[in-house]
C-alpha cells in the first residue's frame, strides 16, 4: 500500500480557469481548499496570464509547491506584453477554438508522467467547455465551477428563451433608448420583479451571431449538463435561485465565500497558500493610509479588472467623489480609459491631496475588510459583489457588462444593501448617492442590512454552516464515488494511520459513549473518544469508515461531518438494515444531539425483545 508522502497517493486535480482576473482570483482559492484536504494541484494558465503572474507576484510564486503545480497553454491570440486584460470577445472565440488539443495534450502528458499522480478530475471554468469535453474523451470525472454569481448562471439559462419567444434578436439599436429594455419579464418565475436590461449585458445585440451572446448562451447550458458544479455563494444568500437551479441540476454545490471558508484551511506560515492570485502588483501601503481614518469613513472605488470607461466618465467620477468632501481610496488601474492614457487635471488633485489615496491594485478582501471603509464605489462584478458583503459593506452600483446587470439588480433591491447610478454619469449624482450611503438614513439602513449578511456569510461557513458541510459534501459525494479521484479510499491512507480515522463531529452537546462496533473513531476537540471495536454482525459504511487524517497537517483531510450526517450513516445488525447512528446510540444512553423520534422504539428495532438486558449487559463491559 502507498503512503500518503508519496506521489501517487493522492488524488489529481486539473485546474481550468478562464484567463481573466475575476475567473482565476475564486479558482486559485478553490485549488488551494481542496489541496488542502490532501489534493495534488494542477493550476492551467494561458501562457499569457502566467506571464503576468511572473511579473505581479514574483518567479517563486509560479514555482507553486510540490503537490501544487502550475501549467500553461496557448490561447490561440497574438502574443503581447502588455500587463492588462485581453480583448474579451477575441479571448473567448479563441479558447473555445483552440485550447482543446494543447489541454488535451497536457493532460495526457500529466498522466504519463511518474512524477505526478494520474489526474483523477477536472475542475473546469464554466465558460472554458473544451476543458470538459477533453475529461469525457479521456474518460476522466469532469466538473464544472461557475465562477459568476448564481444570478447570473440563472439570466444566461433565459437567453434561449428569449430567442425561442422573439424577443431576441432586436431589430434595431432602438432598443436602448426607446424603453424596451425596461420592459418587465414576468414569465421568469425564478427571477423576481426582473426586467430585460437586469439579464446579462450580452443581449443587448441586433444578432444572434454577436460572439458573445453565442459564447455564453452554449456555455451556460453545457454547464448546467454537467455532472456537478460548484458555485461560489451561500445558501441564505441564494437560496430561492440554488433551488431554481437544482431543479435543473441537483448536484450544485454552493460552498462560498471562499475567502472565509479558507479561514479553516490556509495555513499562515505557508507563505503560497496564504498569498494572493492577483494578475497585477498589489500596494499594501493603502492598508496603512487606511489606519488613520475614523470606521465607516472611507469611501473604497474599484471598478475591477475588465470595465473601461470614456476620459468624461473618469472625470465625472472624480470631480464627484472629489466634491463629497469625503476620504476614498480609489483603484485606478492604467487601463481604466478606453485606449486613452489617464489624465486628470491637476486641480483635482489639489483639492483630494489630502483625502484621496489613488494606487493601481490592492489586496481587496483586505481593504473591504478594513473598519474605515464604509461604502463601496463598485462594478458588481461576482467577487467584488461577494467580498463586500462578507465584509459589511454597503455598494454604490455602475454595473459595466456581462452579469453586472443582474448583480447589481439583486443589490439593490432582493439584497437591499445597494443604490445604482445612471450609466450616463454625473457628477452631482455620484456626490449626492456618495453622501447619502455614507450619512443618509438610507445609508444607515443599508450599512445594518449589510452587517446581517455579514453574519450569515460568517455563519454559512463556520464548522458545520451550509457552505462548510457542502464542501465536504462535495469532497465525499463526488470525488468519493469516482473510482479515479477517490482521497476518502483506504488506498490512500498509509498503515501508519490505518487505526487513526478521524470523524468530527460539531455541536455536539453530550460525550458519547464506547461502542462495539468495526474500526476506531476518534471525534475531535471537546468531545471524548467514541471508540469501535470489532465485532462481527454490526458492519460499518463505507462512507464512515474511509475517513482519514494526515500525519503533516494539523485539520481533517476529508470530512468534518455534522451531527446530522454522522447519525443518519447506516449500520445493519441482526437482519436489521441501514439502521441509521442515532437510533444505535439510542439503546445505549440518551443525549441531546437530536430529538429520538421514538425512543422505546429505536431500542426494540436494535437489541430485539430483550432490549434491556443486551442493553444492560453491553453498559457492563463498557465499564
Amino acid at each position: 500500500m502507498e503512503s500518503l508522502d508519496t506521489p501517487k497517493a493522492k488524488p489529481h486535480a486539473v485546474c481550468v480557469p478562464f484567463p481573466a482576473q475575476g475567473h482565476v482570483n475564486p479558482f486559485m482559492q478553490l485549488a488551494k481548499l481542496l489541496h488542502c484536504v490532501g489534493f495534488h494541484i494542477t493550476f492551467v494558465n494561458t501562457e499569457f496570464n502566467h506571464k503576468r503572474f511572473v511579473k505581479s507576484q514574483g518567479p517563486d510564486f509560479v514555482k507553486g509547491l510540490q503537490d501544487f503545480r502550475f501549467e500553461t497553454i496557448p490561447d490561440g491570440l497574438p502574443t503581447s506584453d502588455k500587463d492588462a486584460t485581453q480583448d474579451v470577445p477575441a479571448l473567448c472565440d479563441s479558447t473555445r477554438k483552440n485550447c482543446y488539443g494543447p489541454f488535451k495534450e497536457l493532460v495526457m502528458k500529466l498522466n504519463s508522467s511518474a512524477q505526478v499522480p494520474s489526474v483523477s478530475c477536472i475542475i473546469a471554468d464554466g465558460t472554458m467547455g473544451f476543458a470538459g469535453r477533453v475529461a469525457k474523451d479521456l474518460g476522466i470525472a469532469d466538473l464544472q465551477f461557475w465562477t459568476a454569481s448564481a444570478c447570473g448562471f440563472l439570466g444566461y439559462l433565459q437567453f434561449h428563451q428569449l430567442v425561442q419567444r422573439g424577443i431576441l434578436p432586436f431589430k434595431d439599436e432602438n432598443f436602448a433608448i426607446d424603453g424596451t429594455l425596461d420592459k418587465s419579464l414576468n414569465w421568469i418565475s425564478e427571477m423576481k420583479d426582473i426586467r430585460l436590461k437586469d439579464l446579462p449585458s450580452f443581449i443587448r445585440t441586433t444578432t444572434l451571431d454577436d460572439i458573445m451572446f453565442d459564447f455564453l448562451d452554449s456555455e451556460a447550458r453545457n454547464c448546467l449538463r454537467s455532472s456537478s458544479i460548484i458555485i461560489n455563494t451561500f445558501q441564505d444568500l441564494d437560496e430561492e435561485t440554488i433551488d431554481s437551479l437544482r431543479a435543473k441540476n441537483p448536484n450544485i454545490y454552493n460552498i462560498g465565500p471562499f475567502h472565509l471558508l479558507g479561514r479553516h484551511f490556509y495555513e499562515k506560515e505557508n507563505k503560497f497558500l496564504s498569498s494572493g492570485s492577483s494578475l497585477w502588483k498589489n500596494d499594501s501601503k493603502c492598508l496603512a493610509w487606511l489606519d488613520k481614518w475614523e470606521p465607516s469613513s472611507v469611501i473604497y472605488v474599484n471598478y475591477g479588472s475588465i470595465t473601461v470607461m470614456t476620459e468624461h466618465h473618469l472625470k465625472e467620477f472624480a470631480w464627484g467623489l472629489a466634491n463629497s468632501k469625503l476620504p476614498f481610496l480609489w483603484i485606478m488601474r492604467s487601463d481604466v480609459v478606453m485606449g486613452e492614457s489617464i489624465t486628470l487635471p491637476q486641480e483635482f488633485f489639489d483639492e483630494i491631496k489630502d483625502r484621496g489615496y489613488i494606487t493601481s491594485w490592492c489586496i481587496q478582501d483586505q481593504v473591504l475588510s478594513h473598519p474605515s471603509i464604509g461604502v463601496f464605489l463598485t462594478h458588481c462584478g461576482w467577487n467584488s459583489t461577494l467580498e463586500s458583503i462578507s465584509a459589511g459593506v454597503p455598494m454604490i452600483c455602475w454595473p459595466f457588462f456581462a452579469e453586472q446587470q443582474t448583480n447589481c439588480r439583486y443589490v439593490c433591491t432582493t439584497w437591499g444593501i445597494g443604490m445604482e447610478i445612471n450609466h450616463d454619469v454625473k457628477r452631482e449624482e455620484i456626490t449626492k448617492l456618495v453622501k447619502e450611503m455614507m450619512i443618509g438614513e438610507k445609508g444607515m439602513e443599508m450599512k445594518q442590512k449589510s452587517l446581517e449578511w455579514k453574519k450569515k456569510a460568517i455563519r454559512a461557513t463556520d464548522v458545520g454552516g451550509s457552505s462548510y458541510n457542502n464542501f465536504y459534501k462535495l469532497i465525499r459525494e463526488v470525488f468519493h464515488h469516482n473510482k479515479y479521484a477517490n482521497p476518502l479510499n483506504l488506498d490512500y491512507i498509509s498503515d501508519k494511520l490505518k487505526n487513526n480515522l478521524i470523524l468530527r463531529i460539531s455541536q455536539m452537546n453530550s460525550p458519547l459513549r464506547r461502542l462495539r462496533v468495526k474500526q476506531k473513531l476518534f471525534v475531535s476537540k471537546g468531545v471524548k473518544k467514541l471508540k469501535i471495536w470489532k465485532r462481527k454482525k454490526w458492519r460499518l459504511n463505507k462512507n464512515i469508515r474511509l475517513l482519514y487524517k494526515q500525519e503533516k497537517r494539523n485539520f481533517l483531510t476529508s470530512c468534518h461531518a455534522t451531527i446530522n450526517s454522522i447519525m443518519n450513516s447506516k449500520f445493519s445488525y441482526k437482519g436489521c438494515e441501514n439502521v441509521p447512528l442515532y437510533r444505535l446510540l439510542s439503546c445505549l444512553r440518551s443525549f441531546n444531539t437530536r430529538p429520538m423520534v421514538n425512543f422505546y422504539q429505536s431500542q426494540k428495532l436494535i437489541m430485539g425483545t430483550n432490549y434491556k438486558q443486551k442493553r444492560k449487559e453491553v453498559e457492563e463491559k463498557i465499564k
